[in-house]
């Protein structure tokens, strides 16, 4: 079975890939899926920028997925979004669409070019509260202690990583794994970028127009609704934020300043994941926003010796 084509938009917040997603899907017959891990949640709308007026170009709506897919106060982990990925690709390949991921979310688009099989690996609530109290050397000492086999991949980044990959290695010692049949892509990736001086101020901007719709008031509206505060600081940055102001933990001018530096902070770790993207062999196409005339048709350009030379 022939590869089958998927144009993936990437980049950190603020740097407009909804807008060329669209575009782009006006231009080629395309249907965006969704790759943000807080978009898929109902009613969570100002605080992850769903910006769903921008779905519609020239008096025609784009249509979308995985936005606005599940009720706020569940949990959404990879291997969710990847089988509700696949479902949604394999629908849009079948109709002869072109799908056109679009996001922010990493793992979420690293995981489908890397195959990452292991995303389908249960959580182990007590193992992780285990070995939550152990820093970075001792979990880097307990990991080796397994075959090579079961960590050679192992993100050994962050504290969370690292607990992941014992979780890994413990169920794989003692399971069988099976990596379900996925069909294969053949991706090309255009990543946007711009200097750190533009993005953030970009980031500003967009955080006060949040605030101006109503960023505080659909956090009250969530929690009215059932949806509790410690999910919501799960669900982090303008959420866990603005739950601290409700809460009077901190004052307006305290909440909005360090909203504004998490989301700087939330932007420059999205770049370097995706520069480890590269060094993992994944090719991205970078677009400086800033001195890009028209993306569109350098993307179409793009697009055309990808799939079509």
């Amino acid at each position: 079975m022939s590869k089958k084509p998927l144009l993936i938009v990437l980049g950190p917040t603020a740097s407009g890939k909804t807008k060329l997603a669209v575009a782009l899907a006006h231009a080629l017959n395309g249907e965006i899926i969704s790759a943000d891990s807080r978009q898929i949640f109902k009613g969570m709308d100002i605080g992850t920028g769903k910006d769903l007026k921008e779905y519609i170009i020239n008096g025609k709506a784009i249509s979308y997925h995985l936005i606005d897919h599940i009720a706020p106060g569940n949990r959404y982990q990879v291997d969710a979004f990847k089988e509700d990925f696949y479902q949604v690709f394999n629908s849009l390949s079948a109709q002869h669409k072109l799908p056109i991921l679009c996001g922010g979310t990493g793992m979420y688009i690293h995981s489908l070019l890397q195959q990452h099989e292991f995303t389908a690996i249960p959580v182990n609530e007590a193992l992780r509260e285990k070995l939550y109290s152990f820093n970075l050397p001792q979990l880097q000492t307990l990991l080796l202690t397994f075959p090579l086999s079961s960590r050679q991949h192992a993100d050994q980044s962050t504290h969370k990583r690292l607990i992941r990959a014992i979780e890994i290695a413990i169920y794989l010692k003692n399971h069988k794994f099976v990596a379900k049949p996925r069909i294969e892509i053949n991706a090309l990736v255009i990543g946007l970028t711009s200097s750190v001086e533009s993005r953030r101020n970009r980031i500003m901007e967009r955080l006060e127009q949040r605030l101006k719709e109503g960023l505080v008031e659909e956090v009250q509206s969530l929690i009215a609704n059932g949806v509790s505060k410690e999910i919501l600081v799960f669900y982090g940055l303008e959420y866990k934020f603005v739950v601290a102001y409700l809460s009077g933990d901190i004052d307006y001018t305290k909440f909005r300043e360090s909203l504004y530096t998490a989301i700087c902070q939330y932007a420059k770790r999205q770049m370097t994941f995706f520069r480890k993207m590269e060094k993992d062999g994944v090719k991205i196409h970078w677009f400086d926003i800033e001195q890009e005339d028209n993306m569109e048709y350098r993307a179409i350009e793009r697009y055309n010796d990808h799939f079509l030379l």
